[in-house]
């Protein structure tokens, strides 16, 4: 199990100013009152050498009404790298006049703008294992300083203003050299049981990928992490990740996790028309397509162990959260008939 850490730590930037590195920061969040769903990232990417490009950074904003999807905003603003300026404890990340910190965000660009301040509920949560990060093996590294927020505050969209008091959503951290070829993410912390009685504290984060090993697709690698009645999950392990069964598509994701005495088993669904299309920049200058819905909807099975069934297991709880998952599907190339947002 990877060690307990700060948000601070979490979030503390990691590029040293070489080339080869890229770092992002998103926040994922759900609106109840309109059921509109934003996700606003602060990047940043330093390209090799050989690609002949500047070191930039940017932010970004996308949104998904389920009630207009055709009118779903896509929006990047690209800086030089000088605008870049972080802060290690307290945790403070600012891109040109935008401002990211442990207690809040804000920022602005174009037509839209963000404000928001958080409450976060639960400690931070790993995905990597310690080892696999300290051998290199994985080449990108995702931690969740703030798994479960309360977010409040205002949203600004081309068209309207979404007035959010104790949205649910995640605040993620990510970094690497390389994204995998592809993959499917979700996180949900917006869950409830079938009978709709909430369940604050209870989140589940988890990520499935395919890298390329000795000029071979390997995979799914799946760690998935969570909180699911006042008890940690993790099932991170190195063996632990190739074992968890996942099956992935552009609009779905179906994936089973084990730690100890527990397994959990999702279900993801998005609808297509749901997606907003934005394109990943590698430092090497691949390009990776990616296709996110913060409306997803998912459905999820607790098990403990049981030796005297003889399946081994036993369904404890069953979680459900209909468009109020965040979902995200990305590949090599882009998906036919579906819009770039970003490019």
């Amino acid at each position: 199990m990877a060690p307990k850490q700060s948000a601070a730590a979490a979030n503390a930037m990691r590029w040293n100013g070489s080339p080869g590195h890229y770092e992002v920061w998103y926040l994922s969040v759900t609106d109840p009152a309109s059921r509109v769903g934003a996700w606003i990232r602060y990047t940043m990417v330093a390209p090799l050498p050989g690609t002949g490009e500047p070191a930039t950074c940017s932010l970004w904003l996308m949104a998904m009404d389920p009630e207009n999807p055709a009118a779903n905003p896509g929006r990047k603003a690209n800086f030089p790298i000088e605008q870049l300026h972080a802060d290690a404890d307290p945790f403070r990340l600012r891109i040109a006049d935008a401002e990211l910190s442990d207690q809040g965000m804000r920022g602005a660009f174009e037509d839209v703008a963000w404000d928001l301040k958080w409450t976060s509920r639960v400690a931070p949560a790993g995905h990597v294992h310690p080892f696999l990060e300290r051998a290199k093996i994985a080449k990108t590294v995702l931690v969740l300083p703030h798994p479960d927020l309360e977010v409040s505050g205002t949203i600004t969209l081309p068209q309207r203003t979404l007035e959010l008091d104790r949205a649910l959503g995640g605040q993620a951290h990510l970094w690497g050299s390389k994204h995998a070829l592809r993959w499917a993410w979700v996180h949900c912390n917006d869950f409830t049981t079938e009978a709709g009685e909430a369940r604050p504290g209870d989140f589940v984060d988890g990520v499935s990928v395919f890298v390329p090993r000795l000029g071979r697709e390997m995979g799914p690698n799946s760690p998935i992490v969570g909180r699911f009645g006042g008890r940690d999950f993790r099932s991170i392990g190195p063996l632990r990740v190739i074992r968890n069964p996942s099956r992935f598509a552009l609009t779905s994701w179906a994936f089973e996790a084990i730690d100890g005495d527990r397994r959990i088993v999702g279900e993801v669904d998005a609808g297509r028309e749901d997606l907003v299309g934005v394109t990943y920049h590698d430092p090497d200058g691949e390009l990776r397509y990616c296709y996110n819905s913060e409306v997803a909807s998912i459905r999820l099975g607790i098990y403990e162990r049981d030796r005297g069934d003889y399946r081994g297991w036993r369904q404890v709880d069953a979680l459900v959260a209909p468009g109020r998952a965040h979902f995200e599907y990305a590949q090599r190339e882009p998906v036919e008939g579906l819009t770039l947002h970003v490019r």
